[in-house]
């Protein structure tokens, strides 16, 4: 057997020894013990739209895209340029491009890695100079993973990996959520501006009408001094409304990320954005594991888990093999010729003796940060639980509470437009229809709020159970 088939028959060897590794030291992966209910304590519905009721009733929430959710054609732009252009989104996306190439570099370490390296050496001095020129193709310090360190530690990388794309998934639901809460909240600030307004415009000719009255000696100064308090008290609401109208436009081309078109926001209402069913009672909590948090966390216990068997791995011995096969010639026009041929195959063994206890501390820093992983992991799972539970109580409450203010404000304007006729009649005086007016405009204030917080919620809800980061659901376009 020739010297360079000792050579192939090593590299051979080695490869093979990479691709089996003959030992795995990696400890069970624990369970996460979270400490929920299997369930939601729920009543029937949560309260949504019954003319929705069934609309999503077979599919589960994570599975329904976001352009299906939304009932907004506008809304729906708007999310789509924010996923195109929102520069927190870019830079996860960015860290799961760099963990992919970190991962791919713990992996190479799996595999031989061959050179080829060609030299001149020329020495001299108080004997003649000499010439010497090698050439050759070589395997530099090939570890043979014979108790699973270097697998390990690229399988830590793999789902670090994974866990950085989960990440991003977790990223995207939220801005999905934030552009939709935001769209609602100008929708919301605008409502209530055009009712200040009304009210402003309302009280200005009740204020002419009064300086008129008093001027004539049909009303008291106090009647007019409590007219002008109500005017200044609209003109205020109608500045700060004005400001915080403009403060929701740019934190929505934040979210954007690019000026958003006129014609893609709200009207000056807060209407229904989703067409999201009631949840029915029994709801499995088990939901919670599909949610891109949650899944980013058991990826991290699982690398931290491999980090493990990583660290038990370098109490055992370690080989490493060196070789090349080449030619060297003392001139280089001869290099390869016949008879300069060259082969080395070096193997070196370490077995660690005595380190301080550098390995025993690295292995408990490893198990203190699997245990670390797992803790929260379990945390991810019982604030997902917390989240939804809270979504859900508020659905069934708001819902209530909506239905609550719009007969509070049904009420307000007839005791309104009463008050003002038995004024106008001189049956009651101009205090009682000042009470009716301030009456009627905060109602109509207060459902514009709850308005606003059940449709929220219903983002709110549709997020925290994981539904946010596919485009379109079953039967449409994928998921971006």
């Amino acid at each position: 057997m020739t010297m360079s088939r000792h050579a192939r028959l090593a590299l051979a060897l080695s490869a093979v020894l990479a691709a089996n590794g003959c030992a795995t030291l990696v400890p069970a992966t624990p369970q996460a013990q979270p400490g929920i209910p299997a369930e939601w304590p729920l009543p029937q519905t949560t309260g949504a739209a019954a003319a929705a009721e069934g609309v999503f009733a077979e599919q589960a929430m994570v599975d329904i895209g976001w352009r299906d959710f939304f009932a907004d054609a506008r809304l729906e732009e708007v999310v789509a340029l924010a996923l195109d252009n929102n520069r927190d989104l870019r830079v996860a996306i960015l860290n799961v491009e760099r963990a992919r190439a970190q991962y791919r570099i713990q992996r190479a370490d799996r595999m031989p890695s061959i050179g080829a390296e060609a030299s001149m050496e020329r020495a001299g001095g108080d004997i003649p100079v000499s010439e010497q020129y090698t050439a050759g193709v070589g395997l530099a310090a090939f570890e043979l993973d014979l108790f699973g360190r270097v697998r390990n530690l690229s399988e830590s990388a793999l789902q670090q990996y994974l866990a950085t794309g989960e990440a991003r998934r977790a990223a995207q639901l939220s801005l999905v959520a934030e552009v939709a809460s935001a769209w609602l909240a100008l929708a919301a600030d605008q409502e209530q501006l055009r009712l200040s307004q009304a009210a402003l415009d309302s009280y200005r000719q009740t204020l002419e009408l009064t300086a008129l009255r008093h001027e004539l000696g049909a009303t008291s100064a106090l009647e007019l001094e409590q007219v002008r308090v109500q005017v200044a008290g609209a003109r205020a609401d109608v500045e700060r409304l004005a400001a915080q109208v403009r403060q929701d436009r740019n934190a929505l081309d934040l979210l954007a990320g690019a000026p958003v078109d006129a014609a893609l926001l709200p009207d000056a209402s807060v209407g229904p954005v989703t067409g999201i069913a009631p949840v029915p009672a029994g709801l499995d909590a088990g939901v919670l594991l599909r949610r891109p948090d949650v899944i980013a966390a058991e990826h991290r216990l699982l690398a931290a888990n491999a980090s493990i068997g990583a660290a038990r791995a370098a109490f055992f011995p370690s080989i490493t093999l060196t070789g090349s096969v080449g030619s060297m010639s003392d001139e280089f026009s001869g290099l390869f010729e016949s008879g300069t041929k060259v082969w080395s195959f070096i193997p070196r063994i370490s077995l660690p003796i005595f380190q301080g206890g550098r390995l025993r501390a690295a292995l408990g820093m490893a198990s203190a940060d699997r245990d670390i992983a797992l803790a929260r992991y379990e945390q991810a799972i019982q604030a997902g639980f917390r989240d939804v539970a809270d979504a859900l109580v508020l659905s069934e409450s708001l819902a209530a509470q909506v239905a609550a203010r719009q007969q509070l404000v049904d009420a307000a304007t007839r005791a309104e437009s009463l008050a003002r006729a038995r004024y106008e009649a001189g049956v009651d005086s101009h205090l009682v229809h000042l009470d009716a007016q301030r009456t009627l405009y905060g109602a109509q204030q207060a459902l514009v709020a709850t308005r606003l917080a059940e449709q929220a919620n219903r983002v709110t809800l549709y997020r925290v159970l994981g539904g946010g980061w596919l485009e379109g659901g079953a039967g449409t376009t994928g998921g971006r």
